[in-house]
């Protein structure tokens, strides 16, 4: 038998609830506050600012101030330690700007750059050495695609119809004379996304080599042979020279590219690929990454070294692989490569005068034109080329807590 209060109770309290919750169900638009909070919210964000080579314009980087339904909403996936979305082959919720402004420092006067649709975002905008334009990477709906603009009219132009592969790495790197840009692009007919077999064709095996090793905790990793496919698929890329004027040429093989650097005197372009075997341990930064110098047609003219993976570096966060590491072009000088090799075994709980060595190799690049540069007795960070012979670096010092 029901108690008549507590059903008079049940009632009064829970059906007008239940109503309430009908109604706002049935809406089919999103509820705004107030003006004053919306106001809040919406108040402009403080700009990005990017100085000219040649010191004469700066660009203001217009931000929204808060990512719309429509960038929330996109898909995501996440592997290896990246966060990659689909649909654009690029970063999930990378941050973006939704106008350049173009300023003259001398006069004060300032153009908006015209060109790009209004409801794309803006990625990355990168001068080109001479000052005289900017490499514009914009989110077009379903792809990225590369805008020039040049510094004197304000007005961009898309350079190529080929889509931008964004998800790892630098995808734009200018050459050295302003002429022409290295990019990194979608592979063509690439076929459908891998699908997912249920059916597994064998057990996944993890092997204990007798190592005692110790070990991070990671989020997002492979987890299975799908993932890996999935990796591949969206982050196999194409390397092309793009001309300022559109001339397109491939260079070299697709690859999964993290890096498609070209020197300053732009003879050579410094590759690095990622390959096989991946991990389930470590995130793609660990993997293994075959180090190459081409020629400007693509031709290999010199194997730097080949990563082997990197699942066993000490846990210390100073710890790095051993042997060779961070390659780079000196700004200062027109074809020759800098890396670094740690003298302690990459263990910073070795105790040691030196922890890291800087050199160089210059064209022709064999180990005779090899050249130690200096010892280091905190870690390498990175490194600032000046004139000739002249350097900024940066060490750092970890404490674990």
């Amino acid at each position: 038998m029901i108690n008549n209060k507590a059903f008079y109770t049940f009632f009064k309290i829970i059906i007008p609830s239940a109503l309430c919750l009908s109604s706002v169900f049935a809406e089919d638009d999103y509820k705004m506050p107030p003006k004053a909070i919306a106001d809040l919210v919406d108040a402009p964000v403080t700009p990005g600012i990017s100085l000219s080579p040649d010191k004469k314009h700066i660009l203001i980087l217009e931000r929204s101030s808060l990512p719309s339904i429509k960038e929330l909403s996109q898909p995501e996936l996440r592997l290896a330690g990246l966060r990659i979305n689909p649909k654009t082959n690029g970063r999930s919720r990378a941050s973006s700007y939704k106008a350049i402004i173009i300023k003259n420092i001398n006069s004060g006067k300032e153009k908006k750059v015209k060109g790009i649709a209004n409801d794309a975002r803006v990625l990355s905008v990168i001068w080109s050495p001479n000052g005289k334009q900017i490499a514009i990477t914009v989110i077009n709906d379903d792809r990225i695609n590369l805008y020039l603009a040049d510094i004197k009219n304000a007005r961009a132009k898309q350079l190529t119809d080929k889509p931008l592969n964004t998800i790892y790495g630098s995808p734009v790197y200018w050459l050295g004379d302003s002429k022409g840009l290295i990019v990194k692009t979608v592979i063509e007919n690439r076929g459908d996304v891998p699908e997912l077999n249920t059916i597994p064709t064998g057990p996944i095996l993890q092997e204990n080599l007798g190592k005692v090793s110790p070990a991070r905790t990671y989020q997002d990793l492979l987890a299975n042979p799908h993932d890996e496919d999935l990796l591949e698929y969206y982050m196999t890329a194409q390397v092309y020279y793009v001309g300022i004027k559109g001339k397109i040429k491939k260079i070299g093989k697709p690859g999964i590219i993290r890096k498609a650097e070209p020197s300053p005197d732009g003879d050579y372009i410094l590759l690095e690929t990622i390959h096989r075997p991946y991990s389930y341990l470590v995130p793609i930064y660990r993997f293994p990454i075959l180090v190459q110098i081409l020629s400007s047609n693509g031709k290999v003219v010199h194997t730097l070294r080949d990563i082997p993976l990197a699942e066993s570096i000490p846990i210390g966060r100073d710890a790095v692989i051993t042997g060779p590491r961070s390659f780079g072009w000196r700004s200062d000088v027109g074809s020759t490569v800098y890396y670094v090799s740690a003298l302690d075994q990459g263990d910073p709980n070795i105790d040691t005068p030196y922890r890291d060595e800087l050199f160089s190799l210059s064209s022709p690049f064999s180990s005779t034109n090899e050249k130690s540069l200096i010892k280091l007795d905190l870690r390498y960070s990175s490194v600032m080329w000046g004139d000739k012979n002249n350097a900024l670096i940066r060490t750092r010092r970890w404490k674990e807590r």
